[in-house]
């Protein structure tokens, strides 16, 4: 393992923005602050979320497709995401175990050749049941790789600058999102529908070539990785579940809160990110290049408002940005799933709002859960509690599937909104962690 002493700003014992340079100060200081070992983990982390994001979304832009070829119904397609968000949780949890026991870095390149694998695989299966079955096995890889990569970065990053540099990580699910709109549009407007699903899923190779990148170029954090191999303790699910003895606090109380903080706030997010595709093109009368010059409206506003909430998550703290922007997201919900049938230019116009308010609210995630845990369970607890929330939240796109054929795909959004709700709830149950230095 390298010798190279991390960036000051690692140092426990000095405080928040101690012995940062004037350099630091300005717009991209939090990069400035990373040093040039933690912007090549940046680099590392952000491509591989890209990625990530750029291969789940080939699932909800070929939803309608994929529904007409294997004639599924709305329910049926809804447990394609539930599938993949269920075993992500299994996938994360597991993913965060790795990181603690062998490193970050190498978690990272596991879960990223995981889920490139299994999402080419989908576009060879012969029948619905297998395409269920392989996207389930992709969730494994894309339920890890996000906990793992904000880990990897977060113990590079000052507490001065955490935050927005979280944030800037959490906004690269934004550009693969982009990435998967623009080829979706190619891809389905010159192949048949019948073969553009399948090609939208091959695409998914591209995550591999990270990988080579990522063994060569990207290590872990020093400081961090030398405290975490010291601590016998690391990787173990019972630390996340002790509960606190006198004169000894626990992280019981730390993981159920954390676990209904994530349910509620993916709850709302896959609601919509897996059904206002199909709400565009069924209810709203889209064509193919219609549905996405509005998602890229949509994907303009959330690009922003993950730069955005990491700056906020900053200035105000960790638990007041979630409260701010999951009472605007619920909002949002309820405003864009009620347009009438006519105002399309309205609906356009509040796709920037929607994205903008439902993707500032994960900027503050990748920061705060770092700093809810020490180093040694740092994974097991972040993979857990966030992936958990990818689990239980997965109900809510199946739900809303169900409830399309009686409500409207339009109506059963609003169902969303509820996930919100629990989001600013379980805040009630966690402290504030702005300003805290990771060993």
């Amino acid at each position: 393992m390298s010798t190279t002493p991390p960036p000051r700003a690692l140092d426990p014992g000095s405080p928040p923005g101690a012995g940062e340079r004037p350099a630091e100060d300005g717009a991209f200081g939090w990069l400035h602050a990373l040093g040039p070992r933690g912007r090549r983990a940046f680099a590392g982390a952000f491509g591989g979320y890209a990625l990530d994001s750029y291969d789940y979304f080939t699932l909800p832009l070929s939803m309608v497709a994929l529904s007409a070829y294997f004639g599924l119904s709305s329910g049926q397609t809804g447990l394609f995401t539930t599938v993949t968000l269920v075993v992500s949780a299994v996938g994360g949890a597991a993913a965060g175990v790795i990181a603690d026991r062998v490193g970050r870095v190498r978690a990272l390149m596991i879960t990223v050749l995981t889920y490139a694998v299994f999402t080419v695989a989908c576009g060879f299966a012969p029948t619905y049941e297998t395409l269920l079955v392989f996207r389930a096995l992709q969730g494994l890889g894309f339920g890890g790789e996000w906990a793992v990569g904000a880990i990897l970065v977060a113990e590079y990053a000052s507490a001065r600058h955490r935050g927005r540099t979280l944030g800037a990580i959490q906004s690269s699910w934004a550009v693969g999102w982009a990435l998967a709109a623009v080829v979706y549009t190619l891809v389905f407007s010159f192949v048949g529908d019948d073969m553009a699903w399948r090609v939208m899923f091959w695409t998914g190779a591209l995550p591999a070539l990270l990988v080579v990148w990522l063994r060569r170029r990207v290590h872990d954090a020093p400081r961090a990785a030398a405290a975490r191999e010291q601590d016998p303790g690391r990787g173990s699910f019972a630390a996340i579940f002790r509960p606190g003895r006198e004169g000894r606090p626990g992280l019981l109380r730390t993981t159920v809160f954390a676990s209904l903080l994530s349910t509620g706030v993916q709850g709302g997010y896959y609601t919509l990110a897996t059904w206002v595709p199909t709400y565009l093109k069924t209810e709203r009368g889209l064509s193919v290049v219609g549905t996405g010059g509005y998602l890229t409206f949509l994907i303009s506003g959330a690009f922003l408002g993950y730069l955005t909430g990491g700056h906020l998550t900053d200035l105000i703290g960790r638990r007041k940005n979630i409260w701010l922007f999951a009472l605007l997201s619920a909002l949002c919900i309820l405003a864009y799933a009620n347009i009438p049938h006519g105002a399309d230019t309205l609906l356009l116009v509040l796709g920037f709002p929607l994205g903008f308010c439902m993707s500032a609210i994960f900027s503050g995630f990748g920061s705060y859960l770092s700093e809810l845990y020490p180093t040694a369970v740092r994974g097991t607890g972040q993979g857990f509690t966030y992936n958990t929330g990818r689990a239980v939240g997965a109900v809510f796109p199946t739900l809303v599937g169900f409830l399309a054929g009686s409500w409207g795909v339009g109506g059963a959004l609003v169902f969303g909104a509820v996930g919100y709700g629990l989001a600013a709830l379980a805040l009630l149950g966690l402290p504030e962690t702005r300003g805290k230095e990771l060993a």
